[in-house]
């Protein structure tokens, strides 16, 4: 008789196992139960696959995804000589194809049925799967089971009916890649498997670096940076909706970026072509909402991005486990903002209150987890009950919170104060709780921020142990009673702080860029442009504009009208003088230009303004576009105003005309035509109440288009 190794090389090619995969597959040859526990990327499916080819019957796969059956009922083929080794047992099959498949399974050619859940549990499968030899029944992606899971399916809480239903007899293997420990006893409990043999690999990857960057105004041009620093090399981007992966990689693809849009909102032809073109190197970046990549068995993404917020830990470490499957270097990169956990709790706020109150704990350990001081991948195994092994694992290099440590704090007497008035009998107390109930100071007691992570490195450091039956408690642990017998120093590291205002800090870092004695020749190329054509200097740029030119150094007319608030009238207008201007100035300096990326944005702001151009055309008044296009008045005004601003033709004569009288007019013309300020505070003050801030704001929009455009 053949050795496993020989049939393993027979039927899939490999000449050796990975991690447990060989001690698994002899117990369910065996007749045993299983349970399952093996990160992505660890080869979990081969442990179903090669048991159910060498032995006699069907092997039944419960699978949650259509595009995940398919990618693997055609791995499997391709490695078999007969068609019909594989199939799958779906919605998207006709009643032809449904035939097909089960006289293939009849006749003893199938040895791997792929079942969604909803259709295992419909009468005419269940009648259709008593008739026929099982030889065991696999639940891949078993986390789906539990009510406490990231990824709960209702459906996944029947198969233990089912299968009693069909025969009780049958034997199972659950398997998945995220579990915590709560996790993993409600899927044991609910599948009445507690005979099953356990098979646990380390969740850590040591292959992967973590990083978490904040959010805010500048990530777009931040991630096309990153993307364009792996150039070359594979990468999906996760988003939460349909309408932030068409948006995001439309935005890639305009700035150079190779990308592919992948949801299910896409049509299927179209979803299947785009991941195959991924899987063949036809393109760089996936962007994908979360079902992209399950089970998808590309070795070689280098790197996976969360441009939003995930919903939970487990899906965070699963979605992250794509990278780097070969073993070679793989980036995790989160984007994080308060404002998107918001978001998502706005969206649990419609669930019923069960759903919601363990949706909104798993995105608080979400937030824990980016905000967190703590080794990100200390944090990770901790969560999902591995302990750290500072010994093994190099602590400098795997993650952005070890790489650039921030100044620690001895914790000593806080922790003892802490273990003390909570848990000397031995109880467990809720999280939200904890800092309630200490007793501190008013001063102590503003800083929560300070005692929350406190509590986060006791959890890490395992002196505190979160309580698997009671989601949302915690009790000390062995490790925390000797700590209270024997304490030491303890330290710990302030928490990053992604609340604060980054656009204070956008705005510091733009001044510190802005070439001073560049910004004074343009001040006066400006002024003479103005004096030449009897016209203020803002009517032919704006300072801002200016501003920009002095970090960006324009040199052509294609990057002159990349200068913020630039349109086409300005660069045919003004274009080459600043352009003269800005080339010899670098010569004289010896100036290298720098390389940063000019974001290039999609045209839907240009449809707008368009469609708000062509409302004015049609003479329509502009407080009815206000109210159709659903923007306050004041923001349609500027608006306006930002394209005439950039050098657009805009005629508002019709609405000005029936506001104010010729005289207004033209005692609003001569102010404007003298004044050198853009201030429109300052022709309030001038006028001193006699017109309102929206009739000057108005009369100015008509006064710029007639002598500047």
């Amino acid at each position: 008789m053949n050795s496993l190794k020989d049939k393993l090389k027979e039927n899939f090619g490999f000449s050796s196992f990975k991690n447990l995969q060989e001690p698994i597959i002899k117990n369910l040859l065996e007749g045993n139960n299983s349970f399952v526990i093996m990160p992505t990327g660890g080869g979990k499916s081969l442990c179903y696959q090669l048991p159910a080819i060498i032995l006699d019957g069907t092997a039944i796969v419960i699978s949650p995804l259509i595009a995940l059956m398919k990618n693997q009922v055609d791995l499997i083929r391709s490695n078999n000589i007969n068609p019909s080794v594989a199939h799958v047992l779906n919605s998207t099959l006709n009643k032809e194809q449904i035939e097909k498949v089960k006289q293939d399974v009849s006749e003893g050619k199938t040895k791997l049925l792929f079942v969604a859940p909803e259709t295992l549990s419909k009468n005419d499968t269940t009648d259709f799967l008593k008739k026929v030899s099982i030889s065991f029944l696999a639940i891949d992606e078993a986390h789906c089971i539990s009510e406490w899971g990231h990824d709960f399916r209702p459906e996944y809480r029947k198969i233990r009916d089912v299968i009693d239903s069909i025969d009780t007899k049958i034997r199972v293997i659950a398997l998945t890649a995220t579990a915590t420990p709560k996790v993993q006893d409600d899927i044991i409990k609910n599948l009445k498997i507690s005979d099953s043999k356990l098979f646990k690999s380390s969740f850590n990857r040591p292959n992967l670096y973590y990083e978490v960057r904040p959010k805010n105004d500048e990530t777009e041009v931040d991630l096309i940076k990153f993307i364009k620093s792996n150039q070359g090399e594979s990468g999906i981007i996760y988003c939460l909706s349909r309408k932030n992966v068409e948006d995001l990689s439309q935005l890639l693809n305009m700035n150079g970026v190779k990308s592919l849009p992948y949801h299910a909102g896409l049509d299927k032809n179209i979803r299947e072509e785009n991941q195959d073109r991924f899987l063949k190197d036809d393109c760089d970046v996936i962007v994908a909402t979360i079902a992209f990549g399950m089970g998808i068995d590309k070795p070689d993404v280098r790197y996976v991005i969360h441009h939003n917020v995930p919903k939970s830990i487990e899906g965070y470490y699963q979605e992250t486990g794509r990278a780097g499957r070969d073993g070679g270097k793989g980036h995790c990169l989160m984007y994080y903002s308060y404002q998107d956990v918001e978001k998502l709790e706005k969206l649990l706020s419609k669930k019923k209150s069960s759903e919601r109150n363990i949706g909104i704990m798993l995105l608080r350990e979400v937030s824990n987890f980016a905000e967190s001081s703590i080794s990100r991948r200390k944090y990770l195994l901790s969560y999902f009950g591995e302990k750290y092994d500072s010994t093994v694992y190099k602590d400098q290099d795997m993650d952005d919170n070890s790489r650039y440590p921030k100044d620690r704090i001895n914790a000593k007497d806080q922790l003892i104060l802490l273990l003390k008035n909570h848990f000397l009998d031995n109880k467990k107390v809720f999280t939200k709780d904890v800092i309630k109930k200490l007793p501190l100071s008013e001063e102590d007691r503003i800083d929560e921020r300070f005692w929350k992570t406190l509590l986060t490195y006791s959890i890490v450091e395992g002196l505190i142990d979160k309580d698997i039956n009671d989601l949302g408690s915690v009790k000390i642990s062995e490790t925390g009673k000797d700590y209270m017998t024997n304490p030491i120093d303890f330290y710990i590291s302030r928490d990053n702080d992604f609340s604060k205002s980054t656009k204070k800090k956008q705005e510091l870092a733009k001044a510190s860029l802005v070439d001073i004695e560049l910004m004074k020749k343009l001040i006066i190329l400006r002024k003479d442009i103005a004096i030449k054509k009897s016209l203020p200097p803002y009517a032919i740029l704006q300072e801002f504009s200016l501003e920009d030119m002095t970090y960006k150094y324009p040199t052509t007319l294609g990057e002159f009208k990349n200068i913020n608030g630039v349109g086409e009238g300005k660069v045919v207008k003004f274009g080459n003088q600043f352009i003269k201007l800005i080339k010899a100035y670098i010569e004289e300096n010896d100036i290298i230009k720098s390389d940063e990326i000019i974001l290039r944005t999609s045209g839907s702001k240009s449809s707008k303004k368009l469609a708000l151009i062509q409302n004015v055309d049609k003479k329509i008044p502009l407080d009815e576009i206000s109210e159709s296009r659903g923007v306050e008045f004041n923001v349609l005004l500027s608006e306006l105003e930002s394209i005439v601003f950039s050098g657009t033709k805009l005629d508002i004569d019709y609405y000005v005309d029936d506001i104010l009288d010729e005289d207004q007019q033209e005692e609003l013309h001569e102010y404007f035509l003298e004044s050198e300020s853009e201030d429109i505070s300052v022709a309030i003050k001038e006028f001193d109440g006699e017109y309102d801030e929206e009739e000057l704001k108005i009369y100015r929009i008509k006064f710029l288009n007639d002598v500047s455009n």
